[in-house]
């Protein structure tokens, strides 16, 4: 029987076919197919498989003539950038064999390449062959050119992320107006629900069919016959593409297996993705260490404590950072697994459990604790691997694990996370209390420049307090996500109110970023300015004007929706006003016991006897499919999930169904400040794809 384990296994089967193709060759790589690889057994494998060297996909790189063999892994098309990286590597080289292997499959480069026909064979990828014959500098030597789908990353048995898609985000309102720019008046659409794929810019068409294309080779490798469903605009057109991909239909006929797939957008519930509520550990580590670089998920963790280096401000050059994805050992991945999904608390008295049973494992001298687990004592139990080199070897994986909690809850940003917490609750009350202006104007006084000459001043805040601008910016998307809910007034004066509100809090928030002393990652994406310096007052007001305008639209979202309209509960008198996350509203509408038919988890029809049963269920009773129908649910959340929310889809399928295969995938794992770039710094409609 089919179960989610099948389809964790994919990633891994499909990295198989690149493992074979590597032997004695040098391999280049781009960053979104190391970073699937990193999740998937990381460099280590391709030099198992025989590989002699892995380098950087770049036109600066090149291999001298005892390396005749380059295997080229990538996440584009073979047009544009990518084309000139591949040619610029070979003429600069001696290779006399060549291997491509491209994600994206020879269906979409036809499309890239404006060919409607149906066409025999791979003819893009034979052409491509030769051309690579003739920058090796002979056309007896060996190309190959194939489609691999190395798309998913096995973030955990509960998760699949797909990197090469990380910036593909649900349309909001601006994108709305630049569609309808280019559509005569009459063909103007009303809302976002009315888009259709073809309406679409190309490489937004090209990205999606990328995507669903990788879900196909998905379900051909597992032998399943899919049921799609969606919940939201984008999350539709991107069913819609899945329900009609050319090849599916075939495989439909002959699959032995079944499952159900939810498509949801992440605009349906941005107030989950930017709140500060998640207890939960995984989710503070990845907001306050730094990135790997050329990674969007995982991040840095400072080895420098299982060392005998001097801290100084070059150390980090000396010495390789450790991270979150540990493959090589079993008890790692349960440790990472338990801090994925528990409680903080939880996770981190399991960190502390299996560094103890480790150091007792390897007659460590440890001065066993109880009670509450301090950074200090993490610390202290990770230092007593230093001085065993087989310990350090056997337990790499769980020190790294063990010092990213450590540097996490002794790190100076950590504090903003309940103060930003703390301030999340008071306004989920007063929405229940007040209309949005009232509620917003909560914002005004956190405004003020922090540090500065009069920082002793009563208004102004200290360097260390809690608020800096990317705080205020959350804020402000949590508010703005919830607008609908807060209480009605007078239509007329409010909108006037409002108006005049947002400009104070405009000039506010530039005063704000221009005082600041250093950019942070998401300020220099806003504004597009490196640092400071660069940063003109009509630069910052232009980004916040821009934000605003987005800003306003957010809590509209929904406003398609008949029952999962609302993710708030007001106060009742007795208990206080709550969020209701939207995923949970999802999946128990999915597990209820009646199989209630929800009007919002649209079944997108796959062939002309799901659309003949949709039509006739209007006037007689046809069972419509139902996601619970099928033994296997994957829920692929279209422009991030949460650690928080992988939590709770854990508890709720223990809660309704226990022992039901639930599997989440997305595009990313989200901190809370991706979403700002994701709303203010991402061309949704003109994703780059290389071209």
């Amino acid at each position: 029987m089919l179960t989610a384990e099948d389809f964790s296994r994919f990633p891994l089967l499909m990295w198989e076919k690149v493992l074979s193709k590597v032997k004695k060759a040098v391999v280049f790589m781009d960053d979104e197919c190391a970073e699937a690889l990193h999740w998937s057994g990381g460099a280590a494998a391709l030099l198992e498989a025989g590989a002699r060297n892995v380098r950087q996909f770049s036109s600066f790189e090149a291999c001298g003539a005892h390396e005749p063999k380059a295997v080229f892994v990538v996440s584009t098309l073979l047009k544009g950038r990518t084309v000139d990286v591949i040619k610029d590597v070979l003429s600069l080289s001696h290779f006399q064999y060549c291997v491509v292997l491209t994600t994206v499959a020879h269906s979409v480069h036809l499309l890239a390449n404006k060919v409607t026909a149906e066409m025999e064979g791979n003819p893009v990828f034979e052409q491509f062959e030769e051309k690579l014959c003739e920058w090796m500098g002979n056309m007896n030597y060996t190309a190959e050119v194939m489609h691999v789908p190395v798309v998913f990353a096995p973030v955990s048995q509960q998760l699949l992320l797909t990197p090469m898609f990380a910036h593909l985000f649900p349309l909001l309102g601006p994108d709305l107006g630049t569609i309808n720019e280019k559509r005569p008046e009459k063909k103007r659409f009303g809302s976002l629900v009315d888009v259709d794929m073809n309406c679409l810019p190309a490489e937004l068409q090209i990205e999606i069919k990328s995507l669903t294309s990788a879900l196909n080779a998905m379900f051909e490798a597992t032998g399943t016959k899919e049921e799609s469903f969606s919940v939201g605009p984008m999350s539709r057109i991107i069913a819609a593409e899945l329900a009609s991909h050319p090849q599916a239909k075939s495989r439909r006929k002959t699959a032995p297996n079944k499952a159900s797939i939810i498509f949801v957008d992440r605009t349906m519930d941005l107030t989950g993705a930017v709140g500060h509520h998640g207890d939960n550990l995984a989710e503070k580590i990845l907001t306050v260490l730094k990135p790997l670089p050329g990674h969007v998920t995982d991040v840095q963790v400072d080895m420098l404590e299982l060392t005998s280096l001097q801290r100084t401000p070059h150390s980090q050059n000396t010495l390789a950072p450790g991270c979150l994805a540990q493959h090589q050992s079993p008890a790692a991945q349960s440790l990472w697994e338990a801090m994925l999904t528990s409680k903080q608390k939880e996770g981190v008295m399991e960190v502390r459990r299996q560094l103890v049973e480790a150091a007792s494992k390897e007659k460590l001298p440890i001065k066993m604790s109880m009670g509450r687990v301090t950074p200090e004592q993490l610390c202290s139990y990770t230092q007593l691997f230093r001085n065993s080199w087989g310990a350090l070897e056997s337990h790499c994986g769980l020190l790294q694990l063990g010092l990213a909690t450590a540097q996490t809850l002794r790190h100076p940003d950590l504090p903003r996370w309940d103060s930003c917490l703390a301030f999340e609750r008071l306004l989920l009350q007063a929405l229940g209390d007040s209309d949005f202006p009232t509620v917003l104007r909560q914002l005004l006084p956190l405004m003020r420049p922090r540090g500065g000459d009069d920082s002793s001043a009563p208004g102004s805040r200290s360097k260390e307090d809690e608020c800096g601008p990317d705080e205020l910016i959350l804020l402000l998307v949590y508010l703005y996500s919830l607008a609908d809910e807060a209480q009605p007034a007078d239509q007329g004066s409010e909108e006037e109110e409002l108006e005049k509100l947002e400009r104070d809090l405009i000039g506010a928030l530039t005063l704000v970023i221009t005082r600041e002393t250093e950019l942070s990652p998401l300020l220099q994406k806003l504004t597009g300015c490196a640092n400071p310096e660069e940063l003109t007052t009509e630069r910052a007001h232009s980004a916040m004007e821009d934000m605003f305008e987005t800003l306003r639209g957010l809590s509209h979202s929904r406003d398609h929706l008949k029952q999962l309209n609302s993710v708030y509960t007001a106060s009742d008198g007795v208990h206080q006003a709550t969020y209701r996350p939207f995923l949970r509203q999802v999946l128990e509408e999915v597990f209820h016991p009646n199989r209630l038919e929800c009007p919002d988890i649209e079944h997108m029809s796959g062939g002309l006897t799901d659309l003949l049963k949709t039509g006739f269920s209007m006037f007689m009773k046809v069972s419509r499919p139902h996601p619970s129908d099928n033994p296997v649910l994957l829920l692929f959340v279209v422009g991030g999930v949460t650690p928080s929310e992988l939590r709770l889809i854990k508890e709720i399928v223990t809660t309704h169904k226990p022992g039901a295969q639930v599997l989440v995938l997305s595009t990313r794992l989200l901190r809370p400040t991706d979403i700002p770039e994701l709303l203010f710094a991402t061309q949704r409609l003109a994703p780059d794809i290389g071209v």
